[in-house]
């Protein structure tokens, strides 16, 4: 009787042993087959409690606003430069008029640009224009339906300018050539090539803060009187859209 059982039993461990081998073989293909991403949610669920928690959340989500916050300022920062260098100060379109250049003269000794707006739309002589980049020159005499604009380039311009890295003013005086030339009054300003220059403040003829420029070059950097050449932003030669700024006198 004992060794039917011991017989029954062996029959049936062998039957177990059977589908235990045939359970784990089923389980080895089924992760072959899911190129183990059973295991890899598997490892999510019993690797869960340990993941960073709460504060560590909040710290990486702070360092990603302060960040953002960098990037935003900076960008505010490049959007006003660029404002600057395309003449694009905020002012009301009341104060500006748009005229097309219908004839130029940019090649020889007397530079100016005659444009398709007069007296009869309201500019005056002396009358700032801009184009894009920055100052192109001054309004020099009006007819009824045109106006004749005097270059900053031109040997007859002198205006008062203004240097932002030293914070000091000078005067730009045009040549007849491409390069107006920048006399500053002063043995210790220490002019640069690179140095940005702008329509002064203090100046009685032209709007403040109106972009010109950088310095080209330095001539002579020891002499007392400090002069330079200018590189312009505005190049009248290509431009064929002016604004004309309301005259301050």
């Amino acid at each position: 009787m004992l060794d039917i059982r011991r017989i029954s039993t062996s029959r049936w461990w062998h039957k177990q042993k059977s589908w235990i081998f045939f359970g784990i073989f089923l389980f080895l293909v089924f992760v072959r087959i899911s190129k183990g991403s059973f295991y890899k949610d598997f490892y999510y669920f019993i690797s869960k409690p340990f993941w960073p928690g709460q504060f560590q959340k909040e710290v990486i989500l702070k360092s990603i606003d302060q960040e953002s916050l960098i990037k935003l300022n900076l960008l505010k920062k490049d959007n006003i430069r660029l404002r600057e260098i395309l003449s694009l100060q905020e002012s009301s379109n009341i104060d500006r008029i748009s005229a097309a250049v219908i004839s130029r003269k940019t090649g020889g000794w007397w530079r100016q640009l005659i444009l398709n707006k007069g007296s009869k739309d309201g500019v005056e002589i002396g009358s700032t224009v801009i184009g894009p980049g920055g100052l192109l020159g001054r309004v020099k005499n009006t007819s009824m339906f045109t106006s004749s604009v005097t270059l900053i380039t031109s040997p007859e311009s002198k205006l008062g300018v203004w240097v932002d890295r030293i914070q000091i003013s000078g005067l730009m005086v045009g040549l007849g050539d491409d390069y107006p030339s920048l006399i500053i009054y002063s043995k210790d300003a220490d002019i640069k090539v690179g140095d940005f220059v702008s329509s002064s403040p203090a100046s009685t003829l032209l709007p403040p803060n109106i972009p010109i420029g950088i310095v080209q070059s330095v001539e002579d950097p020891f002499r007392a009187k400090k002069k330079a050449k200018i590189s312009l932003f505005a190049q009248p030669h290509v431009i064929d859209w002016v604004q004309i700024l309301k005259s301050k006198n």
